[in-house]
């Protein structure tokens, strides 16, 4: 039986980047479906596994943990010979950190909210504001333009090999991609090429199968 357990749901991003970082790793995993639809995330027993009703919760043993990026920097550090290192560069790791706090706090809430507009809204139902996806557009397209200058440095965020900075882009890029977003990726030659690369990764290809699945 698998040490660790994942409960989430396929469709939630923060669900996918913890799983993206465990098959990085090459590791077995639990997968534990929590019914969004139904309400399962917000009553026990998974509020005993995450008190703020939201996927995922992880196990390892008998740890719990429920941030997804706690959740990928415990995997990073607990199981560092397995698999993919994912660790910041040794020779400076403060840059790597420095791009950490980039990802959560500059590209995470505008991807986030054009995630949630372009792609969330019409899966149920709902109306697009497309002043909402304008002025987010123009706040992504001066975050990539940072993004750009970075990569024209090193190969990537963090410095020449693929590390957690580069990993947890990787939910929201990916919806971004089949959006009309997508060409701010690609206008940006560095940025472009960074982003085929990582999303092509086997561990990423792994988590659109279990999409598809």
């Amino acid at each position: 039986m698998a040490v660790l357990k994942v409960h989430g749901s396929p469709i939630s991003t923060a669900t996918q980047r913890v799983i993206a970082a465990i098959n990085e790793k090459g590791l077995e995993y639990e997968f534990v479906h929590v019914n969004l639809a139904e309400g399962e995330h917000k009553r026990e027993p998974f509020l005993s596994l995450n008190p703020f009703g939201q996927v995922p919760a992880f196990e390892d043993g008998d740890l719990k943990l429920f941030e997804s990026r706690a959740i990928t920097t415990h995997i990073t550090r607990n199981y560092a010979t397995s698999g993919t290192s994912l660790a910041p560069a040794i020779n400076n790791p403060s840059v790597c950190v420095n791009w950490m706090q980039v990802e959560n706090h500059q590209f995470e809430p505008v991807t986030s909210a054009l995630t949630w507009e372009l792609v969330f809204k019409p899966m149920f139902g709902m109306t697009t504001d497309a002043a909402v996806v304008e002025e987010k557009e123009a706040k992504l397209a001066k975050v990539l333009d940072v993004y750009e200058k970075r990569l024209s440095q090193s190969k990537y965020l963090g410095g020449d090999a693929f590390s957690l900075v580069d990993l947890h882009h990787l939910p929201n890029l990916q919806c971004l991609m089949g959006t009309p977003i997508k060409k701010l990726f690609e206008s940006r030659p560095h940025v472009s090429a960074w982003s085929a690369d990582i999303l092509a990764r086997p561990s990423w290809v792994k988590v659109l199968d279990m999409l598809k699945n």
